[in-house]
């Protein structure tokens, strides 16, 4: 017999979660039928928390996929506040997307959505239809979704998810935001260093050479490294590109993603923003599931997939199969050591309350102030500290351009001595 996890609300309106055997799905609805109720959901043990590895060939191919039929997070917001409200209206679903699909913009998503309308028509449901097309809907989404069918709250859980998605989209956007401006100023410090090297040193270079002088050792090695740079451009232009090629491949390996993962949490200042945003994320996901009534081994996988950090990824899966080991959740979150006591403390009160979804939704909102303020503090620091690394890298290249002027000077004046 399978083992199939259920959650449904009893006679007085209280969830119920467990687990019971069966011989198939079928015969485990008839079974809580009998019992009395409403079942929200059922769905075999042996599905979504304990899925099996995708190989690196997958994983390249899903990025792929991904970027080809993907749509921005802005646009699916959209999408999602605009069907809510249609749907809330009194349209039927078919309805409102076809009414949308007239009026989108966007050819990716609007060819979706005459997908998903064309799906509907011929039966499907809402989440059956928009599980076709993965490289828009995740499995986050879908689970929704599915839980207002199931429930009969589709218009709540719409409204809930596009609130949803619009705070992770304006977090997302603050993060990126806070991070642009010194990425800009690094890649336009390579650009200056490289044209110094390219073009700069090998003009002194000449004139240097007129003068048949000894160069100092500073300025011989910079020579060299600019006469390599001209040399094999085109072979460092595909060295380069070579690197970033295998630096994508190893992010995509599971040991790979979490070393680079594990050093941006290291980071001064921009690794406590990116931990109190993923913890932002995580808090605001595992609130709207459990407010959906999605399982808790199905939020946990949801919430796991949903962080986007392979440390706490990690430590999420870890979680799941102590939770499901018999370990509460706030002790099995608090064995893996990466989540702040001020979470644990709100969750092990949900877990006492039955009031879990409330009490993270205040967690989520903690820590997007939290993001707010780092971001605040670090765009405060980050431009003073970018013109002083500007002014070193560059006026280090300059002395050392500059080094023989220096020492011809005080040949010089020696010799008038």
């Amino acid at each position: 017999m399978a083992t199939f996890m259920y959650l449904m609300k009893d006679s007085k309106g209280i969830k119920v979660e467990g687990t019971l055997k069966a011989n198939s799905l079928d015969e485990a609805v008839n079974k809580l039928t009998k019992e009395g109720g409403t079942i929200i959901s059922v769905k075999s043990a042996s599905e979504g928390a304990f899925k099996g590895k995708m190989s690196l060939f997958d994983k390249v191919m899903l990025f792929i996929y991904k970027i080809r039929t993907g749509i921005s997070l802005k646009a699916l917001v959209f999408f999602t506040r605009q069907l809510a409200t249609m749907f809330s209206a009194g349209l039927t679903l078919e309805k409102a997307i076809t009414n949308l699909e007239r009026e989108e913009k966007n050819k990716r998503l609007k060819k979706v959505m005459r997908k998903i309308a064309d799906d509907i028509k011929k039966g499907f449901s809402l989440s059956e239809a928009m599980e076709q097309h993965p490289g828009i809907f995740n499995n986050l989404y879908i689970a929704l979704v599915q839980s207002g069918e199931v429930s009969g709250t589709l218009h709540t859980v719409l409204n809930n998810l596009a609130d949803y998605l619009e705070k992770i989209e304006d977090t997302r956007r603050k993060v990126l935001s806070a991070m642009a401006y010194p990425i800009f100023i690094l890649i336009f410090l390579i650009f200056v260093v490289w044209g110094l090297f390219y073009f700069i040193i090998p003009m002194f270079e000449e004139v240097y050479g007129r003068f048949g002088a000894d160069l100092p050792a500073p300025t011989l090695v910079a020579i060299r490294i600019s006469n390599l740079i001209r040399e094999n451009v085109i072979l460092s232009f595909l060295v380069l590109l070579l690197a970033i090629f295998i630096v994508f491949l190893i992010s995509l390996t599971d040991k790979g993603r979490y070393f680079f993962h594990s050093i941006f949490l290291k980071f001064p200042v921009v690794g406590n923003l990116l931990k109190n945003s993923i913890i932002s994320k995580f808090s605001r996901t595992f609130s709207i599931l459990m407010a959906a009534g999605v399982p808790i081994m199905d939020t946990m996988e949801l919430t796991e997939n949903i962080v986007q950090n392979a440390v706490f990824e990690s430590g999420i899966r870890k979680a799941r199969f102590m939770v499901k080991e018999g370990y509460s959740v706030v002790g099995a979150y608090r064995k893996t050591h990466i989540f702040p006591a001020t979470l644990l403390q709100l969750i092990a009160t949900g877990e006492e309350t039955g009031d879990m979804d409330r009490l993270l939704g205040k967690a989520a909102e903690f820590y997007e102030k939290l993001v707010d303020s780092v971001i605040d503090r670090l765009t405060s620091l980050i431009e003073p500290i970018l013109i002083v690394l500007m002014a070193a890298v560059v006026g280090t290249i300059i002395v050392v351009i500059y080094l023989p002027v220096f020492y011809l000077g005080l040949a010089i004046s020696s010799g008038h001595n």
